[in-house]
């Protein structure tokens, strides 16, 4: 029996592959810190489910393939704080994040086709863009430079006749790194020269510490016509489970393409996209309190790994995510070593190894990526743990 040579391309996702080793670690009774997926225990506002409770629909019925305008009315809202004003054309209602950059793929791209993309970036983008019969070029960025990659002389050598689009992730998972609006504004002019579209992966945007501020590529209304914005409900408001994205342009033939995709999936569901837009009416406030959140763990967590020789470690600008280079040859190795053979005090730690964050081959195998979603307290144990899980398995291989 014979299977799809794209299905065959993908890879398992390097964030999960390791749950079923950390299950069995879990039931030998070692209590294991998941750094390794982006899911928040900051608990989710009450005005989603109050909004589903007070959701009193005999019939839960199909919603449009665009998405309920409720949801979309709230929306708009919000990106009316930042002086973004969007209408309910320009939003179509998503499965998550993750569709809207399925979709958006499946809209742009033909087979062998190309996406600029800076690397590391969010793994799944490979198997978003292998599904569309596209391919990833990439923005090789190093630790050492704290990930940055909005220059001309990084993006313009990579651009042929096969680039679609630039696509951005800020604040970057896994990086962490933030685009400035000046930096935003080089990529759409580099877009413009070349036609291309700019794909802004914005679903982290509230989380910009040390004074950044926050930025959009919807600020930029003299692009407005090539700009792809991705958003989500997922990690803005810690809730991940309801599936709730958006893809937004104002690009009018682009949206019709996408929703050609939307009516053929029927639409998102009823009932989250009740209880999202509760969130999306939230006060402004709520941003600063979780940031303010965010940014604390993200320092205990650099604290610690900065009290370990060798690493390579700058302090991230934003999202909740920490890409650091240990000093092992190989962390999936280290990965396998600490959830099968250490711990401490009953206690063991898991993360992402980065390798799969890459384009390149052979890039990121001492690298690995930290979600900081737990509270300060398990942050800095778990990242304790790996110090400490360093010097055990040197020491297991005699360094």
């Amino acid at each position: 029996m014979k299977f799809s040579d794209r299905v065959q391309e993908m890879q398992f996702s390097p964030i999960r592959r390791f749950n079923p080793i950390a299950i069995r670690a879990e039931e030998m009774g070692k209590k294991v810190y998941r750094l390794n997926i982006g899911q928040p225990d900051v608990e989710t506002p009450d005005c989603f489910m109050d909004a589903i409770r007070a959701y009193n629909a005999e019939v839960i019925k199909y919603a449009e393939s665009g998405g309920v305008t409720d949801l979309q009315d709230a929306v708009i809202d919000y990106y009316k704080h930042y002086g973004i004003n969007l209408e309910r054309g320009d939003i179509i209602v998503t499965n998550g994040g993750s569709e809207a950059l399925t979709m958006t793929f499946l809209a742009l791209v033909n087979d062998g086709e190309e996406i600029i993309l800076a690397e590391p970036f969010y793994t799944n983008y490979h198997t978003f863009l292998t599904s569309a019969g596209g391919k990833i070029v990439p923005i090789t960025t190093k630790a050492e430079d704290g990930f940055s990659y909005a220059t001309r002389e990084q993006i313009e050598p990579l651009i042929t006749d096969k680039t679609r689009a630039i696509s951005c992730i800020s604040p970057g998972n896994p990086t962490g790194n933030v685009l400035t609006l000046d930096e935003m504004r080089l990529i759409c002019e580099i877009a413009k020269e070349h036609d291309l579209f700019v794909i802004a992966d914005e679903v982290y945007r509230e989380f910009a510490y040390d004074d950044r501020e926050v930025t959009s590529f919807g600020m930029l209304p003299e692009y407005e016509d090539r700009v792809i914005i991705i958003d989500s409900v997922s990690k803005r408001y810690s809730a991940c489970g309801a599936r709730i994205g958006t893809v937004i342009s104002k690009n009018k033939e682009f949206m019709s393409m996408v929703m050609k995709i939307a009516q053929a999936r029927l639409c998102v569901s009823t009932v989250d996209q009740v209880g999202s837009a509760g969130l999306f009416k939230l006060p402004f406030s709520y941003y600063e309190e979780v940031k303010a959140e965010y940014c604390g763990r993200r320092d205990v967590v650099y604290e610690e790994m900065m009290k370990i020789p060798g690493v390579v470690c700058q302090k991230p600008g934003g999202s909740f995510y920490m890409t650091v280079k240990l000093p092992v040859d190989s962390v999936e190795d280290f990965l396998v070593f600490l959830l099968e053979e250490f711990e401490d005090n009953g206690e063991t730690v898991m993360f992402a190894p980065a390798e799969g964050f890459y384009a390149t081959p052979g890039l990121g195998k001492d690298e690995i990526r930290i979600a900081y979603v737990l509270n300060q307290e398990d942050m800095r144990r778990g990242a304790e743990l790996i110090r400490l899980g360093i010097e055990a398995y040197n020491k297991k291989l005699g360094k």
